[in-house]
Parts: structure tokens; C-alpha cells; sequence
């Protein structure tokens, strides 16, 4: 059982005793789960987390140790973990899909639900979307450069510990990588599972020769040798030839391959190349690892580097970027009414976009290629026949679009506490962002200068959001005006 509601922040049960004692624990809220920038000026990032935020909800409750727990901390009240022990969720909660592609201040995730219940589920929730969320994106970058030469998810290891190393295993292989190193997730998901040898394995052996050797008895329809140990072109090739020549071609087998993991990837590569050719092994492999970004994929790829297949870890499991998933209160009902709420920053960015909305794509009827997105207040109903797309940081900057189809982007989920979402295999969800991928126009999947795909608010929601930033600035205004005059009452007293 993934029972981790305690996996919360102090201040969510701080601030939920709080809404229970002013008797606001039936009201009905809306939060919105979004992130403000792409990293590393990126132009997609890809849906990751939902299904563990799937896991979380259903076994959402407090249990009896976590009960006492609580108590312990004497911040709490006897009526408040009484209400905790029978704590449920129950509210609604509607998400764009695994794999798919998204982009910055849409909601990617809406939560509507009793003010506690929504309030106490944020930490494990954007927890479950930044890890899933950075792990999908950054494996289909790695994929995007390496078109059709297949990338094996070796990260385990860097991985932030042994649950984050399931979950990149898991999305690298939503995003398209081939399969993985990690046997435990192998074995979770039925992802393919694949590796060849460390260099450990190297230097135990009396030489290199010895050890290729030995793999070779143990492993003969699957001998692929890790060559740089000691010296790539001088020692490493040259010994998984003779190993080839000496036992697996007597014996009927073939040198499956050899994998390079340090030093100059593109010269040694196509020396590598050249040596096997000659020796007769055209059909035998090459590998490459090492730290490799999807930078140096196409860097290597344009200096002719020979390589077929790729080993990726450090930058699917621990690349240095940050997503920044947010989760903030957007709406509230009051007498059957949503009543809109935002947050106002000084910062422009972290001024949020109000009230209970959804999203739609547009995709063109001719291409299949998406034009752009729409948030949209939710009673919105968009035209089927021609759009004006507006950027909302730059309002001259406009497209009119036609011959289009909508598709709605979230997909309900969780209906009064209910799971009622698709139940998709890993090979669905892969599939599902293969497509989704193939519908972005290149120039926004390219790793340099990505093309800004458009994201636009309606002209309702601009409207309400205009409209709410200019009433609370009047009534900031109004109070500072009402404190300066109080201040200059005092003074004339």
C-alpha cells in the first residue's frame, strides 16, 4: 500500500486546523497545479508524475501512528485529529495526460475538493509532478537528438534515492527510451532490461583479455565488451576481437558489441568502427555512455562520431534543472457560485491566472501539427471556425488560425473521491507520447533556440484577470489613502 499522506509540509496541517476551527472545512476550492518557465529555455516540457499522484490519493487517510504522531507535536487540537482519523478525499481532480507535451502557466493538474483535503495533498502532489515531469522531459530530449538510435536508462545510480531512480527508469521509458538497467522497475513495469559490464569487472581479472574471456563463456549470445579500461583503440578493441575470434566465432556466436564510456567519443568511435569492419565484424556494435546531453548527441552525430546505440543516466535521474511546479488557490464556491481568486506579485510571473479554468489544444486539421493552446474560463465555449491566438506577454503578438480541430487537454480522474480515469499500460502511455511528440512542429522540439509555442488566455479569462488586478489595486490603494489619513489625524490631535 503507498500509504504517504503524512508526506506533507508542517504548515498545510497548520493551516488546515485553522480552517477547521472558522468552519470552513466544507468549503469547496479550487487550486491549479502549473509551472512558470520551461528549463534551460527548453521549448516542451512532458507530463510525468499522474500515476503516483493516482496511488497517493487512493490511499489517502491518517493512520492511526500517524494520529499519534501529530498529537505528540502538541500543535494540535483533540476535534482536529478526530477529524483527521476519518479524513478522506473526496473532491475532483482532472490531469493532462502522461507523455504529453505541456507548456508554462497552464494547468496541468486542477484540484477541486473541501478546503482541507485540497490543501493537505499539495506537498506530495507537486512533489510527484516535478520528479515525473523533469525525468519524462529530459529523457525525450536525450531521445529527440538520437532520433532512431536507441537510448538504454542506465541512471539508477545518480538517482536521488531508490524511489526516484524507479520513477526515471519508468518515464525515460514513457519518453521513448528503449529500456533500462534498473532490474526493479523491470520487473515493476515489464520494462525491457539491459547492460553490459562495469569496469570493476575489468580489473578484477588478471588483464582485460581474461576478463572479456570470461564474459564471453558465461554470456556468449550477448557478449558486449566495455573497451576503456585501460587504453580504447590500443588494448580494449583489439581484445574483443582477439576474445571474438579465439572463442565466440569457434563456437558459432558473434561479437554483439562494445561500448565506450570515456575519452574522445567521436574519434575513437569511427577508429573503433574501422578496426571492426577490417576484423570482419561489421555486425558488431558500438556503444557509447559518459555524462552524454542531447548537446553532445548532435555535436557527436555532426563529427560523423559511429555509434549505435546510446547508455544515459546522470541526465534523466539528475539533471542539474528544476522544474518549479506551483500549486495555488484559484477559486472558491460561495452560494453556487465559483468565485474567482488570484495571487498578485510584483514579480509578473508569479501573478497567477484566476478562477476554475480549462485548456484546450489546437491542432491543424491538414498537418496534425498543434498550433497553440487556450486556457479558458470553464463554462467557455471556443469557435469551431476561425481563432486569433494572442500571446498574453505581448499582445500585438497574434496568429489567426483556421481549418482547426479542439481537444480538451485534462482528463477527469477523480470524481468525488473516486478513481474514474483511464487505467493505460506503460506501453499505452508510450505510445500515446510518441504521437503527442510527432505532433509538435520541429522547430519547437529543436535543442537551440526552440520556436515559442503560443499559450493564450481567452479574451474572457484577460478580462477577469484584468479586472481583479484592478480592483485590488484600488483597494490597496484605498487602504494606504485610509492609513494616511489616520496617521495625519493623529498627528493634528
Amino acid at each position: 500500500m503507498n500509504q504517504k499522506t503524512m508526506m506533507t509540509d508542517l504548515y498545510e496541517l497548520t493551516m488546515a486546523q485553522t480552517y477547521f476551527q472558522d468552519g470552513k472545512k466544507d468549503e469547496i476550492v479550487y487550486f491549479d497545479s502549473f509551472f512558470r518557465s520551461i528549463p534551460n529555455q527548453g521549448g516542451y516540457a512532458l507530463m510525468g508524475g499522474n500515476e503516483e499522484i493516482v496511488e497517493y490519493i487512493k490511499n489517502f487517510h491518517f493512520t492511526a501512528e500517524d494520529i499519534e504522531y501529530l498529537r505528540s507535536t502538541n500543535l494540535f487540537t483533540e476535534e482536529f485529529l478526530s477529524y483527521l482519523k476519518d479524513l478522506k478525499f473526496t473532491g475532483d481532480i482532472y490531469m493532462v495526460p502522461t507523455g504529453t507535451p505541456v507548456f508554462p502557466n497552464e494547468p496541468i493538474v486542477t484540484v477541486r475538493a473541501k478546503t482541507i483535503e485540497a490543501q493537505i495533498i499539495e506537498t506530495a502532489l507537486l512533489s510527484y509532478l516535478n520528479a515525473g515531469i523533469k525525468f519524462t522531459t529530459c529523457a525525450r530530449k536525450l531521445k529527440e537528438s538520437a532520433l532512431e538510435i536507441p537510448i538504454m536508462e542506465f541512471g539508477a545510480r545518480r538517482a536521488d534515492g531508490p524511489d526516484a531512480a524507479v520513477m526515471a527508469s519508468k518515464y525515460a521509458y514513457i519518453a521513448g527510451c528503449s529500456g533500462t538497467s534498473n532490474v526493479y522497475a523491470g520487473k515493476k513495469y515489464q520494462i525491457p532490461v539491459m547492460g553490459t559490464m562495469a569496469h570493476s569487472f575489468i580489473t578484477d581479472y588478471e588483464d582485460e583479455y581474461e576478463a572479456f574471456l570470461a564474459y564471453a563463456k558465461m554470456y556468449p549470445e550477448n557478449s558486449v565488451f566495455l573497451v576503456d579500461t585501460y587504453n580504447t583503440l590500443k588494448s580494449g578493441v583489439p581484445n574483443a576481437i582477439r576474445v571474438a575470434k579465439d572463442y565466440l566465432i569457434p563456437n558459432g556466436y558473434r561479437l554483439k558489441g562494445i561500448r565506450i564510456d570515456s575519452g574522445d567519443l567521436a574519434y575513437e568511435t569511427k577508429m573503433a568502427r574501422k578496426m571492426l569492419d577490417e576484423a570482419g565484424m561489421q555486425d558488431a556494435t558500438i556503444c557509447i555512455s559518459n555524462g552524454l546531453t542531447a548537446k553532445t548527441i548532435n555535436s557527436l552525430k555532426e563529427q560523423g562520431a559511429c555509434f549505435d546505440s546510446i547508455g544515459a543516466g546522470d541526465n534523466i535521474t539528475a539533471p542539474n534543472i528544476r522544474i518549479g511546479c506551483v500549486y495555488k488557490l484559484a477559486g472558491l464556491e460561495e452560494n453556487n457560485k465559483i468565485i474567482p481568486k488570484i495571487k498578485i506579485s510584483n514579480d509578473k510571473i508569479k501573478t497567477t491566472n484566476p478562477g476554475y479554468k480549462k485548456v484546450y489544444r489546437f491542432y491543424d486539421k491538414e498537418t496534425g501539427y498543434a498550433l497553440g493552446d487556450v486556457i479558458t474560463v470553464h463554462h467557455e465555449k471556443l469557435p469551431m471556425d476561425e481563432y486569433t491566438l494572442i500571446d498574453p506577454e505581448n499582445r500585438h503578438n497574434q496568429k489567426t488560425i483556421r481549418n482547426y480541430e479542439i481537444r480538451e487537454l485534462q482528463e477527469l480522474v477523480f470524481q468525488n473521491g473516486v478513481f474514474v480515469g483511464p487505467q493505460m499500460s506503460i506501453e499505452n502511455l508510450r505510445n500515446h507520447c510518441e504521437i503527442e511528440m510527432n505532433r509538435l512542429y520541429p522547430e519547437i522540439k529543436r535543442e537551440e533556440m526552440p520556436h515559442q509555442y503560443y499559450v493564450d488566455l481567452s479574451e474572457e479569462l484577460y478580462a477577469l484577470k484584468e479586472e481583479l488586478l484592478a480592483y485590488y489595486s484600488q483597494e490597496e490603494r484605498g487602504k494606504v489613502y485610509a492609513k494616511r489619513k489616520e496617521n495625519r489625524t493623529f498627528k493634528n490631535s
